[in-house]
């Protein structure tokens, strides 16, 4: 009953989608169709089918290989109290076990255990682990893309986009480089930016907020590989599942009434001014802006969750009043006891979460709902890391860990709309109005996006599959 619950939000979601669209008099059906046709396909060959499920374990695999090694630069520079070696009998105990006592602020030392790894707290594993993570990940696509490693395969999945949803090349393009890099791949068709459709920019856009760059991929997949061992692969199928997803909501939002300078056709990713620097040039441009988006996530993370806790003491003040002796403030205490901005959120994500079916049961899709709303303001990070928390405790079930995993998955959030919409309209200026016009209508698709990803994922999944990797 879930799954077909799951498969009928798709619908639903296309509607609100619809709802809010510049014209209702277009609708895209074409890029409907076949947008969910893509994204049944996939999911069908992400869960479904034995061979290609194996794939994305066997692709799951490999990155985690790739996660693990990007911790050697780390632990060289933090040491292993820090970073532990996974051969020592620190990086060997239960992962289940390691990370539910990680997510806890303070706990004692258990006998058998390296004397200090027990005593970091979450601040100290995500500083010293997740963020370098980003850093090597950003060098290894960067050395990737001068290898020209990269680029057939984007060329493929643009040109999948653009036959089957008859979009234009630069947007298929754009959605096909973002698989991979965030706002960078707007470089790839900076030649068209300025000739662009506003549906183009906003589907371009829409791609941005929807999908994950590889570099946070590690990022996302270590906070939930200890209770989800295939969420690596997971997040890469989630990924490229939700650019179609982004093209159908951008496209009903915003109809496209123009004619695309590159329809019909996917141009050549264009070279840019440092393309012929050598691999090691590359290699070291590609972990210095790591480090500047590492030190920008850590950023946001203090400024958003400062913020967050601001408001959450000043609805506390509020609730303090339920103890007045004055009947009016009495009354509005009471309610401020269970108002947090959290709380907030999730019943705002109540409908959308809803559609994706993630359980029948009400605690379950309220914290589901929490979490998702959660990403709006504080960035999917924190919602990872509570997703791990209640996995790890086994408060939530597998479906529901699985498919808000998957709605999770995408930079659909505030502080990314200054990234994107500003990354852009700096690409091209004279196109900075009709950016901003945009920018919001693009955020919203991509987190209507996420929520359809969730739906596919919600359709396939059975509980007892080899989908976890357990």
């Amino acid at each position: 009953m879930l799954n077909l619950l799951s498969f009928l939000g798709l619908f639903g979601l296309c509607f609100i989608a619809w709802l809010g669209s510049e014209d209702r008099r277009r609708i895209p059906w074409k890029v409907i169709v076949w947008g969910l046709g893509l994204q049944l396909v996939i999911g069908v060959l992400i869960f479904r089918i034995p061979g290609t499920r194996d794939l994305v374990l066997v692709l799951n695999d490999l990155l985690n290989v790739i996660i693990d090694a990007s911790d050697a630069g780390a632990r060289f520079l933090f040491g292993p109290l820090f970073v532990p070696d996974p051969k020592t009998a620190a990086g060997t105990m239960g992962a289940g076990r390691w990370l539910a006592r990680a997510l806890t602020p303070a706990f004692a030392a258990v006998p058998g255990d390296r004397i200090g790894v027990d005593n970091l707290n979450i601040g100290f594993i995500f500083a010293f682990r997740s963020l370098p993570q980003v850093i090597f990940f950003a060098a290894l696509i960067s050395l990737l893309y001068n290898l020209r490693i990269i680029q057939p395969i984007v060329q493929v999945f643009a040109k999948l986009f653009r036959a089957t949803l008859g979009i234009s090349g630069a947007e298929s393009l754009a959605g096909a480089a973002n698989i991979f890099v965030g706002i960078e791949s707007a470089i790839a068709i900076k030649p068209f930016l300025a000739t662009m459709t506003r549906s183009e920019l906003c589907a371009v856009l829409s791609s941005c907020f929807g999908s994950i760059a590889s570099t946070v991929l590690a990022l996302y997949a270590g906070f939930l590989r200890p209770t989800f061992p295939a969420i690596t692969g997971h997040l890469m199928a989630a990924s490229i599942l939700t650019i179609p997803a982004a093209f159908v909501m951008s496209k009903i939002l915003v109809p496209e009434t123009g004619v695309p300078e590159t329809l019909g056709t996917v141009p050549e990713e264009k070279a840019d001014a440092e393309a012929g620097r050598s691999p090691m040039d590359a290699l070291i441009i590609g972990a210095l802006d790591g480090v500047k988006m590492a030190v920008g996530i850590a950023a946001v993370i203090v400024a958003i969750l400062g913020l967050v806790a601001l408001l959450n003491l000043i609805f506390a003040g509020l609730a303090s009043w339920s103890d007045s002796e004055t009947a009016s403030l009495r009354w509005i205490g009471q309610i401020f006891e269970v108002v947090t901005l959290q709380n907030i959120l999730g019943a705002l994500f109540l409908p959308l979460t809803l559609m994706t079916a993630v359980s029948d049961s009400w605690p379950e899709l309220w914290e589901a709902s929490k979490i998702i709303g959660r990403r709006l303001l504080e960035t999917a990070i924190p919602p990872y890391l509570t997703l791990a928390s209640l996995a790890a405790s086994g408060e939530i079930s597998d479906r529901t860990m699985v498919i808000v995993s998957y709605v999770l998955c995408g930079f659909a959030h505030i502080p990314s709309v200054g990234i994107f919409v500003g990354g852009l309209a700096g690409l091209v200026p004279s196109r900075r109005q009709d950016i901003s016009e945009v920018g919001w209508k693009a955020l919203w698709a991509g987190t209507l996006a996420t929520l359809m990803t969730g739906c596919i994922a919600g359709l396939y999944f059975y509980e007892g599959t080899a989908v976890l990797g357990r």
